[in-house]
C-alpha cells in the first residue's frame, strides 16, 4: 500500500482571524484559517488550502497586482513571500513587531514593487524582489515613516504609487510620499474623535476619506485660496506649496482640508472594519454588532444596510468589478460573500464554533460528516470542500457519527440523550431515538444492513439498540462496568458488534444469534478505540497505556501487539510540569481506523501526531507519521518549551491572561457566565489555549485519502501520483519514447501494458486514449490480470475528468465482462478500486440524468408552446 499521502485541504474552517481579499480578477477569495491560507475559488465552487504553513496564526495576507506573489504575516511579525499560484514558499521574513496591515504598491510602473507595512506607530516600506534582477537579499529597507503617536491601523496607497495614507488610533490620519519631494512635509488629517480606522483615495485623487471608530466619515478635499481663512488647515504648520503640474505630486502637494462630516448614527455601535471601492464611491463598513452597511459616498447615500452575523464582523473585502462582498466574522468563524445588487448570497460558510468531535465518511468517499461541540452535525463535499447542510437538532455536543451503507441516511449521537437519523435526501431529521431513562451517548455504530442502529452509553454503561424502520428499541446490552468508549458492527455481516469500555474490557456480542453469546476480551488498561478490520476477521483496540492490541475473531486469540507510545509521543504544553518524552497524557490513540484494504492502522489521539502501521504480519511496523499542525499558536506542538517565555516571576508569559490589555473595550470585557459556556475546557479558567490533537481519524473507501478531526479543523489528507515517479516493472530500455514508437506500430496491447509499467499519467492517458473504438474488446480481454486494478482505477479517474463518456464506459464494460470473477474473487484487496469505479459511474449517471431531465423539460415546454400557438392560429 503506497504511503505518500500529502495534505490536501482543509475543510472544517473557512476563517480564523485576519483580513479576507479578493484577486484581481475577482473570482477567487483569500481566507487566513489558523497558520495556513485558504482560497475559495467562487466561479468553480471549490477551495484549496495552499500547502505552506506559517509559525502562529496569521494575522495579514496581502497580494501583489499581478497576483504572483502572497504575502502571509502571523501575529508575532514574521512572513512568508510566497509564489501564490505554486504555493511555494520564496522567502522567510521577520518585521521584528506585529503587522496590522501590510500593501503592495499598486500600479507595478516601477523596477521595483515595494510594500508598506505597519511598524506599532511607524511604517515602514519595504522593495521587494524583481523578477528581472537576481538579488541576493529578497527584502531591502526603503525608507521608515514617522510622525503618529500611537499604533497604525491601517494602510492604503494612492493610484499612481508615489504617496500612501495611514491611519492610527491616535484619531488622525497622514499623508506620505515614498520618495521625498522638495516642500513636502507629511500631511496630518486632524479632528476624528476615536481612532480612525481606514483613509482611502478617490479615483482620480481628487478627494480624501477618513472612518473613524466611531461611526464618523470625514471627506477632504483640495482648499481654495479664499477658503484659507475659514477653513483649518489640514496641518497648520505645512508651507502651501504651488501645485505641480505633475500628475503623481497631486495629491502630495494638494492643500486638503475638510470639505464634508458625516456620520452613521447607529446607537451602541463600534465601526470594526471598512473597504473602499474606488471606481463606483462605495463605501462598506462593518459593524461590531454584526451589520454591514453600504454607502455611495458622493452625496453619502446608504445603499444597503444589512444583518449577517450575531457577532462583530472582523474583516470586509470587496471585489475589484464591485459587485461581490466578502465578510469575516472571527468569533463564529463565519465566511460571506454578498451580491449586494442581486441580495444573495454567493457564499455562505461557518466551521463548528467549539471542537470538532468526530467525522464519518460516506460510502462514495465525497461526503464527510462532522459531529462538534456546539452540537451541530455538518455534511461537507470533498470535492468542494465546502458544507452544504448543518443539522442543529441536537442540544449538547455530538459525539459520534456514521453513514449508513447505502449512505443516504446518517447517524449521530450526542450527550443530549438522543441518537438522530437524518436523511440526506430531503435533508431532514426522519428518526429520533431515545433510552427508557436518560442517559448521555458516546458511541455509535450502525450495522452493515442500516436496519439497526447501536449507540453505548457514558453513565449507565449499556448499548442500546433500536430499529431504524420502526424507531423502537430491540435490546440493550449490559455487561459493561465503566463508559463505553467504541462500538464498532463487523462489517463482514457476522451479526457481530464490538464494544469497547473503559472497565479494561472489549466484548463481542452476538446481536442477532439465538444463543446471545458474549465473547470477553480482557486488557491492560482502559479501552479508548476499537475497530474491525474489512473482512471482520480480526479486531484491533487501543488502550490508555498507549498499546494497539490485535485479536483474531474467530478464535478470540490474541494475534499481535503494537506499542504506539514513542510513535505517538511529542509536544509539551505551557503548563506541563514534565518533557514531553515523560508527559503520559499523549501517550495514547483515542481514534483507530482500518485502511480500505485492512493492511494497515491509521491512529491518532492527544498528540500533534497521526501514525500509520502496517499489520499485515502482525507486528505493527512504523509506515509513516504525520504531523498535523506546525503552529505554534497552538498548545503541545513543541517539543521543549521556549525558555524566553518565562519572566522574572518564573511564569510563563502565554498562559497570562492578558485580555484586560487590549485597545478594545468590547475585547477586554468577559461577558460569560460562570458554567455557561458549552464545550471542552475548565470552565474555572478564565482562558486556555487550544491545544494540538487529534479526537477522530478515519480513512476514506476509497483508499485514496484519510481525514482528522483536528484543532484547526477537518484535514484531508490524499495521495498525489501526479509527481511522483512510481514505476511498477521498471527496465533500463523502457522509456517513455519507447512506449510512443510502440504505440505508433501500432502494438496498442504491449504499449498499454508498457505504460502501466512504466506508470506515469500522461503517457498512460496518450496510450489510452490512441486506442481505437473498435478493439476495445480485444485489448481489454487480453490485458495481463496484474494490470487489473491499476487499469480499473485509471478508467474510474478518466471517467470523472474527461468529455469522452462512451469509450470510457465502453472501457468499463469490457473490463468487468472479462475479469468479473477475478475481481469478485479478490473484492476485498481491491475495495478501494471497485469504489472509485462505483463513484465516478455514480457521478456520470447523476450529471447525464440531470441533462436528460432538464433537456425532457425544455422539450415538454416547446411542444406545449407550439401547440398553444397552433390552437390561437386556428381561432
Amino acid at each position: 500500500m503506497k504511503a505518500n499521502y500529502q495534505f490536501s485541504n482543509i475543510c472544517g474552517t473557512v476563517y480564523k482571524r485576519g483580513n479576507v481579499l479578493f484577486t484581481p480578477d475577482g473570482n477567487s477569495l483569500l481566507s487566513s484559517v489558523g497558520n495556513r491560507v485558504a482560497v475559495f475559488d467562487l466561479v468553480n465552487n471549490k477551495s484549496r488550502t495552499l500547502p505552506f504553513e506559517n509559525r502562529k496564526n496569521i494575522a495579514a495576507i496581502c497580494l501583489s497586482p499581478d497576483a504572483s506573489l502572497l504575502i502571509s504575516v502571523d501575529e508575532d511579525g514574521r512572513a512568508l513571500l510566497v509564489n501564490f499560484r505554486r504555493g511555494i514558499v520564496l522567502h522567510h521574513f521577520n518585521f521584528q513587531k506585529p503587522v496590522k496591515d501590510i500593501q503592495f504598491s499598486p500600479d507595478g510602473k516601477h523596477v521595483f514593487t515595494f510594500i508598506a507595512v505597519t511598524h506599532d506607530s511607524h511604517v515602514q516600506v519595504w522593495r521587494t524582489p524583481n523578477h528581472l534582477v537576481r538579488e541576493f537579499a529578497p527584502f531591502t529597507l526603503h525608507r521608515t515613516y514617522t510622525g503618529h503617536h500611537d499604533e497604525v491601523l491601517s494602510i492604503r496607497w494612492s493610484p499612481d504609487s508615489i504617496s500612501f495614507i495611514t491611519t492610527s488610533r491616535d484619531m488622525t490620519a497622514r499623508l506620505f510620499t515614498l520618495d521625498p519631494l522638495e516642500g513636502f512635509r507629511p500631511k496630518t488629517f486632524a479632528g476624528h474623535r476615536d481612532a480612525v480606522i481606514g483613509a482611502y483615495f478617490s479615483a482620480k485623487g481628487k478627494a480624501i476619506y477618513t472612518v473613524s471608530r466611531d461611526g464618523a466619515v470625514f471627506t477632504w478635499k483640495a482648499k481654495t485660496t479664499q477658503e484659507d481663512n475659514d477653513i483649518d488647515s489640514a496641518d497648520d504648520d505645512v508651507r502651501v506649496a504651488p501645485t505641480s503640474s505633475r500628475t503623481s505630486d497631486s495629491i502630495a502637494m494638494t492643500r486638503w482640508g475638510v470639505h464634508d462630516r458625516n456620520y452613521f448614527n447607529l446607537p451602541n455601535t463600534k465601526v470594526a472594519c471598512t473597504t473602499f471601492h474606488p471606481p463606483s464611491n462605495l463605501l462598506v463598513v462593518g459593524f461590531s454588532t454584526g451589520v454591514f452597511g453600504l454607502w455611495e459616498l458622493l452625496h453619502f447615500t446608504n445603499i444597503h444596510t444589512l444583518s449577517i452575523s450575531q457577532e462583530k464582523i472582523s474583516s470586509v473585502a470587496i471585489s475589484p468589478s464591485g459587485e461581490w462582498l466578502a465578510f469575516g466574522a472571527r468569533r463564529l468563524g463565519q465566511l460571506l460573500v454578498w451580491e449586494w445588487q442581486s441580495e444573495s448570497y454567493i457564499l455562505k460558510q461557518q466551521g463548528h464554533y467549539f471542537d470538532m468531535n468526530t467525522l464519518g465518511y460516506a460510502p462514495d468517499g465525497q461526503t464527510i460528516a462532522t459531529g462538534g461541540d456546539d452540537g451541530k452535525l455538518k455534511v461537507w463535499s470533498v470535492h468542494s470542500g465546502f458544507c452544504f447542510v448543518t443539522f442543529s437538532e441536537h442540544t449538547a455536543p455530538v459525539m459520534d457519527v456514521a453513514f449508513a451503507k447505502h449512505g443516504s441516511v446518517l447517524f449521530s449521537a450526542s450527550l443530549d440523550g438522543t441518537v438522530r437519523a437524518f436523511d440526506l435526501v430531503r435533508y431532514r431529521n426522519f428518526r429520533t431515538f431515545t433510552s427508557p431513562s436518560p442517559v448521555q451517548f458516546s458511541a455509535l455504530s450502525v450495522d452493515p444492513s442500516g436496519e439497526v442502529v447501536a449507540a453505548g452509553s457514558s453513565d449507565s454503561f449499556e448499548v442500546f439498540l433500536w430499529s431504524v424502520q420502526t424507531g423502537k428499541l430491540l435490546d440493550v446490552l449490559s455487561g459493561h462496568e465503566a463508559p463505553i468508549s467504541s462500538l464498532a458492527f463487523c462489517p463482514s455481516g457476522a451479526n457481530q458488534l464490538a464494544s469497547a469500555s473503559w472497565d479494561r474490557t472489549v466484548r463481542v456480542w452476538s446481536v442477532f444469534g439465538r444463543s446471545r453469546a458474549v465473547e470477553t476480551l480482557t486488557l491492560s488498561s482502559d479501552v479508548l478505540s476499537v475497530a474491525f478490520r474489512p473482512d471482520g476477521a480480526e479486531i484491533a483496540a487501543s488502550t490508555l497505556d498507549g498499546q494497539i492490541t490485535l485479536f483474531d475473531v474467530r478464535s478470540s486469540k490474541q494475534t499481535g501487539m503494537i506499542d504506539g507510545r514513542k510513535d505517538i509521543s511529542g509536544g509539551r504544553k505551557a503548563d506541563d510540569r514534565v518533557s514531553a518524552a515523560n508527559s503520559s497524557s499523549t501517550k495514547a490513540f483515542t481514534s483507530m481506523a482500518y485502511t480500505a484494504d485492512g493492511t494497515c492502522i491509521l491512529a491518532g489521539g492527544n498528540s500533534k501526531y497521526v501514525v500509520l502501521y502496517d499489520v499485515r504480519e502482525g507486528e505493527g511496523i512504523l509506515v509513516k507519521k504525520f504531523q498535523i499542525s506546525e503552529n505554534l499558536s497552538l498548545d503541545g506542538t513543541e517539543e521543549f518549551l521556549d525558555s524566553r517565555k518565562v519572566n522574572s516571576a518564573g511564569i510563563n508569559t502565554d498562559l497570562i491572561d492578558d485580555r484586560g490589555d487590549a485597545s478594545d473595550l468590547e475585547d477586554r470585557m468577559d461577558t460569560t457566565l460562570p458554567g455557561a459556556a458549552r464545550g471542552a475546557g475548565d470552565m474555572s479558567v478564565r482562558k486556555y489555549r487550544q491545544e494540538a490533537r487529534t479526537k477522530c481519524v478515519r480513512f476514506s473507501p476509497t483508499g485514496r485519502a484519510w481525514a482528522a478531526a483536528s484543532t484547526e479543523g477537518l484535514l484531508i489528507y490524499s495521495l498525489d501520483d501526479t509527481v511522483s515517479f512510481d514505476p511498477f516493472d521498471l527496465t533500463i530500455d523502457l522509456t517513455p519514447q519507447s512506449v510512443l514508437d510502440v504505440l505508433a506500430e501500432g502494438e496498442f496491447l504491449k504499449a498499454l501494458v508498457l505504460a502501466f509499467r512504466l506508470n506515469e499519467k500522461p503517457v498512460i492517458q496518450r496510450v489510452y486514449e490512441s486506442i481505437p473504438r473498435s478493439d476495445v474488446r480485444l485489448v481489454a480481454r487480453q490485458v495481463p490480470a496484474v494490470y487489473v486494478s491499476a487499469l480499473l482505477q485509471f478508467i474510474a479517474e478518466h471517467l470523472e475528468k474527461s468529455p469522452h463518456l462512451e469509450f470510457d464506459l465502453l472501457w468499463m464494460q469490457a473490463v468487468l465482462m472479462a475479469y468479473g470473477r477475478y475481481l469478485r474473487d479478490r473484492n476485498g484487496e481491491l475495495a478501494p478500486v471497485l469504489r472509485a469505479a462505483q463513484k465516478a459511474l455514480g457521478d456520470a449517471e447523476q450529471s447525464i440524468s440531470s441533462l436528460c431531465d432538464e433537456n425532457t423539460s425544455i422539450l415538454h415546454y416547446l411542444i406545449d408552446q407550439s401547440k398553444a400557438r397552433e390552437a390561437s392560429v386556428g381561432a
